[in-house]
């Protein structure tokens, strides 16, 4: 292939199949890897998108400067596309970007402002803030806005869309894709349905973003903070096109980062946590589908960029995320006990409820303490002796209400901790910890259930 520039080599990315990661699954899966993009991403994409649009519109005219506030990726394509057509950039990005993303942007002739993570997006320090403060004050700038740009997704629809239902001879049934800005799902879904209604887009989105919450139940959580970088958000993007999807799965940062750098070891694909996340959940997905079903999940970057992180032992280790495969997991405790078959329900209570029938419970029930439970999301604890102190002073417990006296709750942990935290957690004055299973389900682990099933665990692992 001849190319004028290193534009035209953007797209056309292959498709190929996964064979040892997937052992024992009865699916064809194969992944979209969009890390052979020039510039090592699918945002190559829509830089090119955007700039056309903004060129045809006249919003963008020669020697400008092209602003916009990215996790890394969208300005390594507006990057590339500047270097070529003559643009000038400045961009915004986040302190938990890795530092090879910065330095490859720098590599490229940009300016980087690096603003807080831990702020609302409305904040006037968050990135985006900051590039829309930047795009009023520089003359002759474009801010393309990937957040609520429909070359967007517009560039997906036209592009990476018809690629994977041609590669695929229309034979896809799922695709599966990380959920950031949105364009890559929403684009790709909405021409996929086009070419038959039934193949299903599910969307993966980490523990802590907006999105997966909002799916299922309809309500809008406050965002937490996640490690992971490109998927998840603390808003809803008008790129994000959320009637297309048909599921979403919920992977945490751990489950991220281990699943991809086991991808690497075991069919040589080299990406980041996003896409380690994109293949957990496909993993997840595809142990209920048949070997009639063909899934494509996308790869939207290279793991060049994460060598200080995810591809960092020491990295890994200090923030205590382990391979599964090797390690005693939370969820592999849990297994466990079930299998004993003496596991009961999880005894909770309600923070409108009174202290008395919390006690009352906790009699019937024969524990010592009961985890308070709103809208399916632990909030708080209420203890047996906490419960003895009130009635010592004097208090009526049938008109006091659990919200008001409770105590903080249980520390969490995703499905994939390695068991030493649990440990770690559980000297530290904690009875017990919550493991979050997905879809809303948590299960509870003591000292106790440590205690009676490790030892067997660790034969079985060896």
């Amino acid at each position: 292939m001849r190319c004028n520039n290193i534009l035209e080599a953007v797209g056309h990315t292959p498709l190929v199949r996964l064979n040892r990661i997937n052992q024992g699954l009865k699916p064809q899966i194969y992944v979209k890897a969009e890390f052979t993009n020039p510039g090592g991403s699918v945002k190559d994409r829509i830089g090119i998108s955007m700039i056309d649009e903004a060129e045809k519109k006249g919003l963008l005219k020669p020697g400008g400067t092209i602003i916009e506030g990215t996790s890394g990726n969208t300005g390594m394509g507006l990057a590339l596309v500047a270097a070529v057509r003559g643009y000038k950039c400045v961009f915004t990005t986040t302190d938990k970007q890795s530092k090879e993303k910065v330095d490859l942007l720098k590599a490229l002739g940009a300016e980087v402002i690096v603003c807080p993570t831990a702020v609302e997006p409305e904040d006037p320090r968050s990135y985006y803030s900051v590039a829309k403060k930047l795009a009023r004050e520089i003359p002759n700038s474009y801010y393309p806005n990937q957040y609520d740009n429909p070359s967007n997704p517009e560039a997906h629809y036209r592009t990476t869309g018809p690629e994977i239902w041609e590669d695929s001879e229309g034979q896809i049934t799922h695709f599966v894709c990380g959920m950031g800005t949105g364009g890559t799902v929403s684009g790709v879904g909405k021409y996929l349905k086009e070419k038959n209604p039934h193949v299903k887009i599910i969307g993966v989105d980490p523990y802590g973003s907006l999105y997966y919450d909002f799916v299922k139940t309809g309500q809008t959580i406050k965002a937490k903070t996640y490690v992971v970088e490109g998927i998840g958000e603390d808003f809803f993007p008008t790129t994000m096109n959320l009637k297309i999807l048909d599921d979403v799965i919920q992977v945490s940062d751990e489950e991220c980062f281990v699943v991809a750098r086991r991808l690497a070891k075991l069919e040589g694909l080299f990406t980041g946590g996003s896409g380690g996340g994109c293949i957990c959940g496909t993993l997840l997905l595809a142990k209920d589908l048949g070997p009639h079903d063909f899934v494509v999940a996308l790869l939207p970057d290279t793991g060049t960029r994460y060598l200080s992180k995810v591809y960092n032992d020491l990295w890994m280790h200090e923030r205590g995320y382990v391979d599964a495969a090797t390690a005693i997991t939370a969820a592999d405790v849990v297994n466990a006990k079930h299998a004993t078959g003496k596991v009961r329900e999880l005894v909770i209570a309600r923070p409108y409820q009174t202290v008395f029938h919390a006690l009352k419970t906790m009699q019937e029930q024969d524990v010592s303490q009961i985890p308070i439970f709103e809208e399916n999301v632990p909030i708080g604890t209420i203890y047996e002796d906490q419960i003895l102190n009130l009635a010592l002073q004097g208090k009526d417990l049938r008109k006091l209400v659990v919200r008001e006296v409770m105590s903080k709750p249980l520390p969490q942990v995703p499905r994939t901790a390695p068991v030493e935290r649990i440990t770690h957690i559980l000297s530290h004055e904690n009875p017990a910890v919550f493991v979050e299973m997905g879809d809303s389900r948590f299960e509870i682990l003591t000292k106790y259930d440590l205690v009676s099933t490790v030892a067997s665990l660790m034969e079985q692992k060896r």
